[in-house]
């Protein structure tokens, strides 16, 4: 017997959902439909979650850059220069990627557009600027060179394609994508070897980094429970579940310590 394509979805629905009296349903067919229904997404009226990251203990020192190998760094950065690894101010960690990692309503396998808009990446006193950022995937990333000197732009990613390109003194500026989903992609300059920074690729909307202060928000949740994840450079990942309702404001706090560390040392890749 031959069954079309609609034949064959509806009998395998009906299956699921009613046949033989079972009320389980398998996990792979759940999170299709699951998915099927967060298609189209109101960022505009979901939940929020928001809140802060600590830092227990005495922050590590800040370790000196010596840019003096090119002078055309140390005269545009003639200001002592330090790693921006441990940006921690009154307990509040800076420079924090916090993100929706899984999602019990499936949201995270929604389907959704990237920014028009170009996020920029900027390279100024030989130093990248912001120093983590985060972008969607397939947004563009807009790399200038606002410096008196070339560069190199070096991202290793180990999901996306890896690229090397250099950028004349006050060049023309590099516009890059990067297609999939990835958590702190170590971004370099072969020039100067103090230049790094940390670039976020997400599927999805839902992500923040904080700020002087410490603080994030992601807006526009649907109503369901989250597995929220904090990922810093240096001292790794820190995770939560959190249940929010529909609109609902939640308030969450993540806290590292002296001695967390990362599995892998991204200053190695």
């Amino acid at each position: 017997m031959k069954y079309t394509m609609r034949s064959l979805l509806t009998f395998v629905l009906v299956a699921v959902m009613g046949g033989c009296g079972k009320k389980d349903v398998p996990a792979s067919t759940a999170q299709a439909m699951v998915s099927a229904k967060v298609e189209n997404v109101d960022l505009a009226n979901g939940a929020t979650v928001a809140g802060i990251v600590r830092f227990d203990g005495v922050a590590p020192m800040a370790e000196k850059i010596d840019m003096t190998q090119d002078p055309g760094c140390a005269f545009a950065s003639p200001d002592p220069n330090f790693s921006q690894a441990y940006l921690i101010s009154d307990g509040k960690v800076e420079n924090v990627y916090v993100y929706v990692k899984e999602a019990s309503n499936g949201v995270t396998q929604a389907k959704f557009s990237p920014p028009v808009q170009a996020a920029v990446l900027d390279q100024r006193g030989c130093r990248y600027t912001p120093h983590v950022m985060a972008v969607m995937a397939g947004q563009n990333v807009r790399i200038e060179n606002n410096d008196m000197t070339m560069h190199n732009v070096h991202p290793n990613p180990e999901k996306n394609r890896i690229w090397n390109v250099s950028q004349q003194p006050k060049g023309e500026a590099i516009e890059q994508m990067f297609a999939a989903a990835e958590v702190m992609i170590p971004v370099k300059c072969n020039q100067h070897p103090w230049m790094k920074m940390f670039l976020n690729v997400s599927a999805h909307p839902y992500f923040a980094i904080t700020g002087k202060d410490g603080q994030f928000e992601i807006r526009g949740l649907p109503a369901g429970e989250y597995t929220i994840a904090a990922v810093h450079e240096r001292m790794g990942e820190k995770t939560m579940k959190v249940t929010i309702g529909t609109k609902e404001n939640k308030k969450v706090e993540f806290g590292f310590k002296a001695g967390d560390s990362r599995a892998t040392d991204l200053r190695d890749r």
